[in-house]
């Protein structure tokens, strides 16, 4: 083999190398964009108007613990960017916020800002700090038509904290999971895509959309006082009100049973 003839394949082999290289680092590109979801910006697409109306409420209402510009205040206040509107709706439209004082966390209370107004801020926050935003549905919307699948993905997921017919229950460090009564469907919704205080939040790649509005079929059911096959929920509280109940008949029948037998001696 010539010399020449020899450069001219060392130089096909290099050619061919930088080739498959190009052709797997676009390959991976492709995936990495398919299959890795988009980062949640901020994107100004909410109106002007609204989104201007919900700058003067903020100022108002948040800007001494959130900060100015959404960047929080230490000791008082966390950060906002990136929490977008689901979370700012569940914690508004519950009274949690605007907060009156510092806990170990804050509980639900009649709420401060009006619906236009939680709209308004909502969508402030959300154009300036991005974050996962609300579903376009809202109320009965919400509600799936599989109450049972969204029983079961309750016991699996939220029982243990909110109880079996979501009455809630205690926590450590003076926390607490609500009880479910009187939530609406929003709210339920706005809950498990934000994961406010100890709640984890629930990404469509763990509970989808319809998944979600089955759970909220579900919850509705029981809290609605619709779905108690067994008779009287007693509260709906589990084994503490039955055991007390059980109790408490148990021993008068005992009572019962002795006077009878003591009067027929």
């Amino acid at each position: 083999m010539t010399k020449k003839r020899r450069a001219r394949t060392k130089f096909q082999r290099r050619l061919a190398g930088m080739l498959a290289l190009g052709i797997a680092l676009l390959g991976i590109g492709t995936l990495y964009s398919l299959l890795v979801p988009e980062p949640q910006t901020a994107q100004a697409q909410e109106d002007p108007a609204v989104v201007r109306q919900g700058e003067q409420i903020y100022d108002r209402t948040c800007i001494t613990c959130h900060g100015k510009n959404l960047e929080g205040v230490e000791g008082r206040g966390p950060s906002l960017i990136g929490i977008g509107e689901a979370a700012v709706y569940f914690q508004t439209s519950t009274g949690r916020m605007p907060a009156v004082v510092q806990g170990a966390q804050q509980e639900e209370k009649p709420p401060v800002l009006t619906p236009e107004e939680i709209d308004q801020i909502s969508a402030f926050v959300q154009a300036n700090g991005g974050g996962v935003e609300l579903p376009d549905e809202r109320g009965t919307a919400l509600r799936g038509d599989n109450p049972a699948r969204g029983g079961q993905l309750f016991r699996l997921n939220c029982a243990s904290c909110h109880n079996f017919t979501g009455r809630g229950g205690a926590m450590s460090s003076g926390k607490s999971a609500p009880s479910l009564d009187g939530a609406t469907e929003s709210q339920i919704y706005a809950a498990m895509l934000s994961g406010p205080e100890n709640m984890p939040r629930f990404s469509e790649r763990q509970l989808s959309p319809e998944e979600k509005k089955d759970i909220i079929a579900y919850v509705k059911s029981v809290t609605d006082g619709n779905n108690n096959p067994g008779g009287n929920a007693l509260g709906g509280l589990g084994p503490q009100s039955e055991g007390l109940i059980g109790f408490i008949v148990g021993i008068a029948a005992l009572l019962g049973i002795t006077l009878w037998i003591g009067a027929k001696q």
